[in-house]
């Protein structure tokens, strides 16, 4: 299972920051960039308003006490994400050892689109030749190369045989993933 997925950690309520500092401190001096990639600690901003009738932006936790990490399942990283201080373990996981089940893609983007980021990294993951499967909308399903890729709207043009047929079609981030 080398796929990189997103998986629910959790940690003590109130450092998910330090956490998530810590977490990315450990996966470079431990050389492990290549299987822990993201950590995200998903937030929104909200108006609030202070005694004085006042309206001022506040960062608010969506999930206090939880982090999200984009990572591949080894043995080594999951050890490094499990024992980096204010880490209590895993959602997902019976405990015992056992691996903890990753996020539904799905769920990773209903989070992330509300914090205006997309579960796909355009700059890092996707580049114009590359294959994808379509995993939603009216192509689902269906295998394709990209052909252009419009970083400002995160949609990707994509080569598909439809039909017999090779078709240009456009797809959201949110409806495909690298094959």
């Amino acid at each position: 299972m080398d796929e990189k997925q997103w998986y629910v950690v959790n940690t003590y309520s109130g450092h998910e920051n330090k956490v998530k500092e810590k977490l990315e401190m450990r996966a470079n001096s431990m050389d492990m960039k290549d299987y822990i990639f993201r950590v995200i600690v998903p937030e929104e901003k909200v108006m609030v308003e202070d005694k004085n009738g006042v309206q001022k932006e506040k960062v608010k936790k969506l999930f206090p006490g939880y982090i999200l990490v984009e990572m591949i399942m080894s043995d080594e990283a999951w050890f490094i994400v499990r024992n980096t201080p204010g880490v209590t373990g895993f959602i997902g996981s019976s405990g015992k050892g056992a691996k903890p089940t990753p996020l539904q893609p799905y769920e990773v983007d209903n989070i992330l689109n509300s914090m205006g980021m997309n579960r796909i990294d355009i700059k890092n993951d996707l580049k114009i030749g590359d294959s994808i499967k379509i995993v939603d909308g009216p192509f689902s399903g269906m295998f394709g190369k990209i052909e252009s890729i419009d970083e400002e709207n995160k949609i990707v043009n994509a080569n598909v045989d439809l039909f017999g047929q090779e078709t240009t079609i456009e797809c959201e981030l949110s409806q495909i993933k690298k094959a």
